[in-house]
């Protein structure tokens, strides 16, 4: 067994699972790091791809209770059947635009470059964000009319477009943009992650599946389980955090970040 290699996986891993949900681009930091360690290839990238289910996962755990009291209670409870109402529409824009776009966006805009600038002008709309102080109008995610879902997923397609922008930023700061509350934003965001990430996934590992075999199952478990156990962890952290602080941390973080990235490749082909 390649030590290196399950240590990669492990590193790959937690980045996955920290950065998913917090308003800093997975995508864009999970580039950099197959860049960084070396771990580039149609193989790898199946890996990368693999690996989100297990962050997926931890919303579905965390959230058990209320997905389970949802489906027994969808036929009687308006406001269950207002959120699952709300996720489909909220998922057709990303469905509608960024389907037919996907290989156009890799070929061109899956260099350091375009990520840096997208993690710049992301911080850039948190601070605007957060300085515009905007009145919350919806406090509970059940509450979230659907108009404003359908906002929010418009949102979402900006991740789609151009990575290194945030999926889960998008729609964060997004659902702050239309009224909603920090709580409300936030948690919309994960539920969201579910439709939109299992639909890509699963769509991008059957394309895949030829290149797995079954010597591969320590990394790809091994990069799986590191990224449900982090992913976890930064959900329970986030929803604590964001109900008394701003994201106004999260947005100079992107700004470093991005102007970290160009430092580091300014001498390197973009």
């Amino acid at each position: 067994m390649d030590v290196v290699l399950l240590l990669k996986a492990v590193i790959l891993g937690i980045v996955e699972g920290v950065t998913e949900f917090i308003p800093v681009s997975s995508t864009g930091h999970l580039i950099l790091a197959q860049d960084w360690l070396g771990f580039t290839g149609r193989k790898e990238n199946a890996f990368i791809i693999f690996i989100q289910l297990g962050a997926i996962l931890a919303v579905v755990w965390l959230y058990r209770r209320k997905f389970i009291d949802v489906l027994l209670n969808l036929h009687r409870d308006a406001r269950a059947r207002r959120l699952v109402l709300n996720l489909v529409i909220g998922t057709l824009p990303a469905v509608v635009i960024g389907l037919p776009t996907e290989k156009w966006i890799e070929a061109r805009l899956f260099k350091p470059l375009p990520v840096a600038l997208a993690f710049a002008i992301g911080g850039l709309a948190i601070l605007w964000v957060e300085r515009a102080r905007i009145r919350a109008e919806v406090g509970s995610v059940d509450d979230i009319p659907w108009k404003k879902a359908l906002g929010v997923g418009f949102f979402q397609v900006l991740a789609v477009l151009f990575p290194g922008t945030s999926r889960s930023g998008a729609t964060i700061i997004g659902g702050l943009v239309l009224g909603l509350s920090r709580t409300a934003a936030t948690e919309f965001s994960f539920f969201m992650a579910i439709p939109a990430m299992l639909g890509a996934t699963a769509i991008k590992l059957w394309k895949v599946r030829e290149l797995v075999t079954v010597a591969d199952i320590p990394v790809f478990g091994v990069g799986f389980v590191v990224a449900f156990l982090s992913a976890v962890l930064v959900i329970r952290g986030l929803i604590a955090y964001v109900s008394h602080r701003s994201f106004t941390p999260f947005a100079w973080y992107r700004i470093c970040f991005g102007a970290l990235i160009l430092v580091v490749y300014w001498n390197r082909p973009f």
